[in-house]
């Protein structure tokens, strides 16, 4: 009997050791997660809640992030324009311009679209989740005429506010080509707000670095930066309420024409109008990297905070993607050292 009671203790003290360490293995896994879903979706998530969700699936001319959730886990981005069927072609956050060596890669048109060719690196961790991907831009002849390198990084605030950083390399297909990114206002990181956020359709207030405020105030303006904030939903069934949330879109002072003249509109959308002035010519030799920071807000727009962000996003290094000497991972993408 009383070596069953030794026994039991033993069988005890074991299970106690192997809880312990299965807890430990939960506990450890990082804040920061990129996760890889069926049909040609990846989220990415913090604390196991997803942020936002890279859809690169062939069935659209051109992938996007959708949604783009607040701290209230509602969108602060919509697919498509509240009033206009024929701006489908805005999906929520997007790559896209309107004249790539004279042809249009932001409306649908037939035959043309930027495929996703495949993911080179996916990292976890607790300060920041990391994808990486290569693009191609199509024509109607199938003919690649540009290709495009992404990464976009998912970094936690704080009481739930979040970002994604983004930075992206373009460059011609082969090292005998060069492609034009012509003169226009569209082009080329853009973001299409909620609804309830729009200035026209609902109750935002678009707001840039410089305190100008609404469409005519902010169109065609220099800016380090702009923002889009509004009310949306919290909530769901008699427990619902309304509460202001945000989106601050950063140009960054490596990218051309820094601070961009910034293309907004009252109905919903804005980006940083890369080419709104002149042309860009990208070569093998001279390949044109970008960066952008997206950051999620609770409230209004805090411009004290913003120009703080804004600081620490100018002097964070960038991103490199470079094959890797780990055991089973080709690639790995990582911050440039200082």
């Amino acid at each position: 009997m009383a070596g069953m009671n030794k026994l039991a203790l033993v069988v005890v003290i074991v299970l106690a050791l192997v809880s312990n360490t299965l807890a430990v293995e939960v506990t450890s896994l990082p804040r920061c997660q990129i996760v890889p879903l069926p049909n040609q979706e990846v989220s990415l998530q913090i604390d196991g809640v997803e942020r936002t969700r890279w859809h690169c699936g062939a069935k659209y001319s051109r992938p996007f992030f959708f949604p783009f959730n607040g701290p209230s886990g509602s969108s602060l981005t919509r697919m498509g324009h509240p009033g206009a069927a024929h701006h489908d072609h805005h999906r929520s956050v997007w790559f896209a311009h309107h004249d790539v060596n004279g042809k249009d890669f932001w409306s649908d048109q037939p035959g043309l679209r930027i495929a996703q060719q495949e993911w080179l690196a996916y990292y976890d961790s607790d300060d920041e989740a990391r994808l990486a991907v290569k693009l191609n831009w199509i024509d109607e002849s199938d003919q690649v005429q540009l290709q495009q390198q992404m990464v976009a990084a998912l970094i936690p605030g704080r009481a739930g506010q979040w970002s994604v950083e983004i930075q992206t390399t373009l460059k011609p297909p082969t090292d005998k080509l060069t492609t034009m990114l012509n003169k226009t206002n569209y082009g080329l990181l853009a973001v299409r707000v909620a609804k309830s956020i729009s200035e026209h359709f609902g109750g935002g207030v678009l707001t840039n670095s410089h305190g100008a405020q609404h469409e005519a105030e902010v169109f065609g303006k220099s800016a380090a930066w702009v923002d889009y904030s509004g009310p949306v939903a919290n909530g769901v069934g008699p427990n619902r309420t309304t509460v202001v949330e945000g989106i601050t879109y950063f140009d960054h002072p490596s990218n051309p024409n820094y601070p961009a003249k910034w293309h907004v509109r009252e109905d919903g959308w804005m980006g940083a109008s890369l080419c709104i002035d002149e042309g860009i010519e990208i070569t093998h030799k001279k390949p044109l990297t970008l960066r952008y920071l997206l950051a999620v807000h609770r409230g209004a727009i805090d411009s004290q905070h913003a120009d703080e962000q804004a600081t620490a996003f100018a002097k964070r290094p960038g991103f490199k993607v470079q094959k890797s000497t780990k055991k089973h991972q080709e690639y790995e993408v990582l911050r440039v050292e200082p």
